[in-house]
C-alpha cells in the first residue's frame, strides 16, 4: 500500500518577500542587541576600575594610618618622626616594647595586582625602613588627581604616606561653632 500526498504549489511571490523582510527584521534585532550588550560592558568596566580605585585609595589610606600609628608608638609625635617600620609585618604585630602592638589589622592586597605585592618608599633617614607604600601596577587611572590636587595618572604614581592626603586627619570631636549672626534669629 503506497501512501499518495498531495503535491505542495511553491510559494507565491508575496510570502518569499515576506520571509525576506523577517529575516532583515532578526538581523537588525541582533544588532541593536549587540550594541546594547557592548555599551553594557563598558559600563561595568568602568564601575570595576572605579571600585578598583576606591579600594586602592582604602587599603593604601590604611597602611599610612598604620605607619602613623608605628611612628607615634616609637616616640615620634608628629608624622614623619620616630622609629619607621622596616617590613609590612613590622604593621602586624609590633613587638618593640612589652605589649605587642596592632597598627594594621591584616596584610591588604593591592586591588590591582591582587597581592600584597606594595612597593616600600624607603626613608630617606634610615634607608633600611619605610615610610611610605603605593601599588606595583601600570594600569592608568579614571581619576587623574588625589583630593589635594596632586595629578595621578598611573597606580604606582598615588604614594601613601603618613600625614600626607590618605592618612588619618585627626578628629577632636568638637562640632565647629556658627557666627552668632547665623545662629540666632534676626530681631
Amino acid at each position: 500500500m503506497a501512501l499518495h500526498l498531495p503535491k505542495l504549489a511553491p510559494p507565491s511571490g508575496r510570502c518569499r518577500r515576506q520571509r525576506g523582510f523577517t529575516y532583515l527584521g532578526l538581523l537588525f534585532f541582533v544588532a541593536i542587541t549587540a550594541a546594547a550588550l557592548a555599551a553594557l560592558g563598558q559600563s561595568w568596566s568602568t564601575a570595576a576600575q572605579r571600585e578598583k580605585e576606591r579600594e586602592l585609595e582604602f587599603r593604601g589610606s590604611e597602611i599610612a594610618r598604620a605607619i602613623a600609628s608605628y611612628q607615634r608608638a616609637s616616640g615620634g609625635q608628629a608624622p614623619g618622626q620616630g622609629q619607621s617600620p622596616q617590613s609590612l609585618n613590622d604593621l602586624l604585630a609590633d613587638t618593640r616594647g612589652p605589649k605587642t602592638l596592632y597598627h594594621l589589622r591584616r596584610l591588604y592586597a593591592d586591588p590591582f595586582t591582587g597581592k600584597p605585592d606594595w612597593v616600600l618608599v624607603p626613608d630617606p633617614g634610615n634607608p633600611k625602613s619605610f615610610n611610605a607604600v603605593h601599588s606595583r601596577s601600570e594600569q592608568a587611572l579614571l581619576r587623574q588627581t588625589q583630593a589635594d590636587g596632586t595629578p595621578v595618572q598611573l597606580a604606582r604614581d598615588w604614594i601613601f604616606a603618613p600625614g600626607a592626603v590618605g592618612a588619618p586627619a585627626s578628629k577632636t570631636g568638637v562640632e565647629p561653632e556658627l557666627p552668632k549672626s547665623a545662629s540666632s534669629p534676626a530681631p
